[in-house]
Protein backbone atom coordinates (compact mmCIF):
# COMPACT_ATOMS: atom_id res chain seq x y z
CA UNK A 1 0.00 0.00 0.00
CA UNK A 2 1.42 3.76 -0.67
CA UNK A 3 -0.17 6.29 2.25
CA UNK A 4 0.42 9.60 1.31
CA UNK A 5 -0.16 12.13 4.26
CA UNK A 6 -1.12 15.76 4.12
CA UNK A 7 1.31 16.24 1.29
CA UNK A 8 1.86 19.73 -0.06
CA UNK A 9 4.09 21.15 -2.51
CA UNK A 10 4.44 24.48 -2.91
CA UNK A 11 6.40 26.46 -6.17
CA UNK A 12 6.27 30.39 -5.33
CA UNK A 13 2.89 31.44 -4.62
CA UNK A 14 1.59 28.44 -6.86
CA UNK A 15 0.65 25.11 -4.09
CA UNK A 16 0.74 22.16 -6.75
CA UNK A 17 -0.31 19.54 -4.06
CA UNK A 18 -2.58 20.97 -1.34
CA UNK A 19 -2.52 18.55 1.78
CA UNK A 20 -2.77 15.25 -0.64
CA UNK A 21 -3.90 12.56 1.67
CA UNK A 22 -4.82 9.06 0.14
CA UNK A 23 -3.96 5.67 0.41
CA UNK A 24 -3.40 3.33 -2.85
CA UNK A 25 -4.12 0.00 -2.61
CA UNK A 26 -1.98 -2.76 -4.18
CA UNK A 27 -2.08 -3.57 -7.72
CA UNK A 28 -2.69 -0.89 -10.59
CA UNK A 29 -4.17 2.42 -9.64
CA UNK A 30 -4.94 5.60 -11.69
CA UNK A 31 -4.47 8.88 -10.93
CA UNK A 32 -6.52 11.21 -13.29
CA UNK A 33 -7.49 14.99 -13.11
CA UNK A 34 -7.55 17.92 -15.74
CA UNK A 35 -3.97 19.36 -16.78
CA UNK A 36 -2.01 20.94 -14.07
CA UNK A 37 -3.99 19.51 -11.36
CA UNK A 38 -0.44 17.63 -9.44
CA UNK A 39 -0.41 14.73 -11.38
CA UNK A 40 3.20 14.48 -12.04
CA UNK A 41 3.84 16.81 -9.66
CA UNK A 42 3.23 13.85 -7.19
CA UNK A 43 5.35 11.07 -9.48
CA UNK A 44 8.26 14.07 -9.28
CA UNK A 45 7.61 13.67 -5.18
CA UNK A 46 7.70 9.93 -5.53
CA UNK A 47 11.31 9.58 -7.33
CA UNK A 48 13.01 12.41 -5.32
CA UNK A 49 12.95 15.13 -8.17
CA UNK A 50 10.39 17.85 -6.13
CA UNK A 51 11.00 17.72 -2.19
CA UNK A 52 7.96 18.63 -0.60
CA UNK A 53 7.07 21.47 1.77
CA UNK A 54 5.06 19.12 4.58
CA UNK A 55 3.37 15.58 4.20
CA UNK A 56 4.56 11.94 3.99
CA UNK A 57 4.72 9.05 1.35
CA UNK A 58 4.97 5.64 2.65
CA UNK A 59 4.89 2.18 0.48
CA UNK A 60 4.82 -0.73 2.72
CA UNK A 61 5.56 1.29 6.05
CA UNK A 62 8.14 2.24 4.44
CA UNK A 63 9.33 6.27 4.53
CA UNK A 64 10.54 6.77 0.91
CA UNK A 65 10.73 10.71 1.25
CA UNK A 66 13.58 10.16 3.75
CA UNK A 67 15.65 8.39 1.27
CA UNK A 68 17.57 10.59 -1.38
CA UNK A 69 16.11 10.22 -4.98
CA UNK A 70 19.40 7.71 -6.08
CA UNK A 71 18.46 4.92 -2.88
CA UNK A 72 14.77 5.27 -3.85
CA UNK A 73 15.87 3.88 -7.34
CA UNK A 74 17.64 1.17 -6.13
CA UNK A 75 15.22 0.75 -3.36
CA UNK A 76 12.64 0.17 -6.10
CA UNK A 77 10.90 3.21 -7.11
CA UNK A 78 10.13 3.23 -11.34
CA UNK A 79 8.70 5.51 -13.67
CA UNK A 80 8.28 6.60 -16.81
CA UNK A 81 8.14 10.25 -18.33
CA UNK A 82 5.43 12.43 -20.42
CA UNK A 83 8.74 12.51 -23.33
CA UNK A 84 10.58 9.96 -23.93
CA UNK A 85 13.81 9.23 -22.33
CA UNK A 86 15.01 6.40 -24.09
CA UNK A 87 18.89 7.38 -25.22
CA UNK A 88 19.01 7.43 -28.94
CA UNK A 89 22.63 6.32 -29.80
CA UNK A 90 22.32 3.03 -27.50
CA UNK A 91 20.65 0.16 -28.92
CA UNK A 92 16.87 -0.68 -26.80
CA UNK A 93 19.01 -3.94 -24.65
CA UNK A 94 21.80 -0.88 -23.75
CA UNK A 95 18.98 1.41 -22.76
CA UNK A 96 17.19 -0.93 -20.31
CA UNK A 97 20.66 -2.14 -19.41
CA UNK A 98 21.62 0.96 -18.23
CA UNK A 99 18.71 1.19 -15.57
CA UNK A 100 18.94 -2.38 -14.08
CA UNK A 101 22.93 -1.43 -13.55
CA UNK A 102 21.80 1.39 -11.14
CA UNK A 103 18.89 -1.02 -9.83
CA UNK A 104 21.45 -2.60 -6.86
CA UNK A 105 20.86 -5.78 -8.58
CA UNK A 106 23.21 -8.31 -9.26
CA UNK A 107 25.45 -7.70 -11.68
CA UNK A 108 25.33 -11.11 -12.88
CA UNK A 109 21.94 -11.62 -13.46
CA UNK A 110 21.76 -8.60 -15.82
CA UNK A 111 21.46 -10.04 -19.02
CA UNK A 112 18.71 -12.40 -18.16
CA UNK A 113 16.91 -9.79 -16.73
CA UNK A 114 16.84 -7.10 -19.45
CA UNK A 115 16.01 -9.97 -21.69
CA UNK A 116 13.37 -10.81 -19.86
CA UNK A 117 11.93 -7.14 -19.78
CA UNK A 118 12.35 -7.13 -23.07
CA UNK A 119 10.50 -9.70 -23.84
CA UNK A 120 7.83 -9.16 -21.57
CA UNK A 121 6.88 -5.98 -23.86
CA UNK A 122 7.54 -7.92 -27.13
CA UNK A 123 10.90 -6.25 -27.80
CA UNK A 124 13.23 -8.85 -28.21
CA UNK A 125 13.43 -9.18 -31.99
CA UNK A 126 14.63 -5.59 -31.94
CA UNK A 127 16.93 -5.64 -28.77
CA UNK A 128 20.35 -4.64 -30.68
CA UNK A 129 18.82 -2.01 -32.79
CA UNK A 130 19.43 1.65 -31.93
CA UNK A 131 16.67 3.30 -30.78
CA UNK A 132 16.37 6.29 -33.27
CA UNK A 133 15.64 3.37 -35.70
CA UNK A 134 12.62 2.83 -34.34
CA UNK A 135 8.88 4.07 -34.33
CA UNK A 136 7.24 5.68 -31.73
CA UNK A 137 5.45 2.58 -30.62
CA UNK A 138 8.85 0.45 -29.76
CA UNK A 139 10.28 3.54 -28.48
CA UNK A 140 6.92 3.78 -25.68
CA UNK A 141 7.78 0.66 -25.12
CA UNK A 142 11.42 0.71 -24.14
CA UNK A 143 9.81 3.19 -21.66
CA UNK A 144 7.86 0.22 -19.91
CA UNK A 145 10.93 -2.32 -19.92
CA UNK A 146 13.38 -0.23 -18.22
CA UNK A 147 10.32 0.46 -15.78
CA UNK A 148 10.09 -3.48 -15.08
CA UNK A 149 13.70 -4.63 -15.25
CA UNK A 150 15.19 -6.18 -12.33
CA UNK A 151 12.65 -6.03 -8.87
CA UNK A 152 10.83 -2.55 -8.79
CA UNK A 153 8.22 -1.71 -5.60
CA UNK A 154 6.44 0.90 -7.31
CA UNK A 155 6.30 1.70 -11.01
CA UNK A 156 5.32 5.04 -11.70
CA UNK A 157 3.73 5.68 -15.43
CA UNK A 158 3.14 8.99 -16.74
CA UNK A 159 1.23 8.84 -19.89
CA UNK A 160 2.74 5.31 -21.35
CA UNK A 161 0.23 5.61 -24.02
CA UNK A 162 0.88 9.22 -25.12
CA UNK A 163 0.84 9.40 -29.14
CA UNK A 164 -0.20 5.48 -29.83
CA UNK A 165 -3.37 4.43 -31.88
CA UNK A 166 -6.03 2.41 -30.49
CA UNK A 167 -4.59 -1.06 -32.05
CA UNK A 168 -1.08 -0.06 -29.79
CA UNK A 169 -2.98 1.17 -26.77
CA UNK A 170 -4.85 -2.25 -26.72
CA UNK A 171 -1.42 -3.88 -26.85
CA UNK A 172 0.32 -2.21 -23.84
CA UNK A 173 -3.00 -2.45 -22.17
CA UNK A 174 -2.48 -5.47 -21.63
CA UNK A 175 0.97 -5.41 -20.34
CA UNK A 176 0.41 -2.42 -17.83
CA UNK A 177 -2.47 -5.34 -16.57
CA UNK A 178 0.52 -8.04 -16.28
CA UNK A 179 2.79 -5.57 -14.31
CA UNK A 180 1.97 -6.43 -10.72
CA UNK A 181 1.90 -10.11 -10.93
CA UNK A 182 5.19 -10.24 -12.81
CA UNK A 183 6.87 -7.83 -10.68
CA UNK A 184 4.81 -7.95 -7.65
CA UNK A 185 4.88 -4.21 -7.26
CA UNK A 186 2.17 -1.54 -7.40
CA UNK A 187 1.61 0.34 -9.96
CA UNK A 188 0.10 4.10 -10.51
CA UNK A 189 -1.20 5.16 -14.20
CA UNK A 190 -1.39 8.93 -14.99
CA UNK A 191 -3.06 8.80 -18.10
CA UNK A 192 -5.98 11.42 -19.86
CA UNK A 193 -6.87 8.06 -21.79
CA UNK A 194 -10.53 7.13 -19.82
CA UNK A 195 -10.43 3.93 -21.70
CA UNK A 196 -7.36 2.83 -20.51
CA UNK A 197 -7.62 3.86 -17.05
CA UNK A 198 -11.26 2.04 -16.51
CA UNK A 199 -9.62 -1.52 -18.61
CA UNK A 200 -6.29 -1.49 -16.46
CA UNK A 201 -7.06 0.70 -12.81
CA UNK A 202 -9.97 -1.27 -10.48
CA UNK A 203 -9.41 1.86 -8.28
CA UNK A 204 -8.87 5.54 -9.08
CA UNK A 205 -7.78 8.96 -7.11
CA UNK A 206 -8.52 12.42 -9.00
CA UNK A 207 -6.57 15.23 -8.10
CA UNK A 208 -7.59 19.33 -9.26
CA UNK A 209 -5.97 21.87 -8.57
CA UNK A 210 -3.68 20.32 -6.55
CA UNK A 211 -6.35 18.85 -3.66
CA UNK A 212 -7.86 15.18 -3.41
CA UNK A 213 -10.84 15.46 -5.27
CA UNK A 214 -12.19 11.88 -5.12
CA UNK A 215 -10.64 8.34 -4.77
CA UNK A 216 -12.29 4.93 -4.86
CA UNK A 217 -13.20 2.43 -7.41
CA UNK A 218 -12.69 3.46 -10.96
CA UNK A 219 -16.23 3.24 -11.97
CA UNK A 220 -17.68 4.71 -9.08
CA UNK A 221 -14.98 7.95 -9.56
CA UNK A 222 -15.59 8.28 -12.97
CA UNK A 223 -19.53 8.97 -12.56
CA UNK A 224 -18.74 11.54 -9.24
CA UNK A 225 -20.55 14.69 -10.26
CA UNK A 226 -17.64 16.34 -9.26
CA UNK A 227 -15.36 14.51 -11.26
CA UNK A 228 -17.67 15.16 -13.94
CA UNK A 229 -17.30 18.66 -13.78
CA UNK A 230 -14.04 19.03 -12.67
CA UNK A 231 -11.93 16.66 -14.96
CA UNK A 232 -14.39 15.61 -17.82
CA UNK A 233 -16.00 19.39 -18.27
CA UNK A 234 -19.57 17.89 -18.21
CA UNK A 235 -22.56 18.64 -15.66
CA UNK A 236 -23.31 16.67 -13.14
CA UNK A 237 -26.39 14.94 -15.52
CA UNK A 238 -24.47 13.47 -17.75
CA UNK A 239 -22.55 10.16 -18.03
CA UNK A 240 -19.28 8.56 -18.84
CA UNK A 241 -19.41 5.66 -21.66
CA UNK A 242 -18.31 2.46 -19.87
Amino acid sequence: MISVNGLTVQFGGVTSLDSMTVEFPNGICGLIGPNGAGKTTFFNVMSGFVTPRAGRVEVDGVDLLSMPSFRRARWGVRRTFQTEQAIEKLSVFENVATVYEHSGAAAGGRIDAVNSALEFVGLSKVANDLVRTLPAKERRFIEVARAVVGSPKVVLLDEPAAGLPDEETAELTEIIKAIPERTGASVILVDHDMSLVQAVCPWSAVLDFGRLLAAGPTGEVLHDPKVLAAYLGTDAGEEVPS
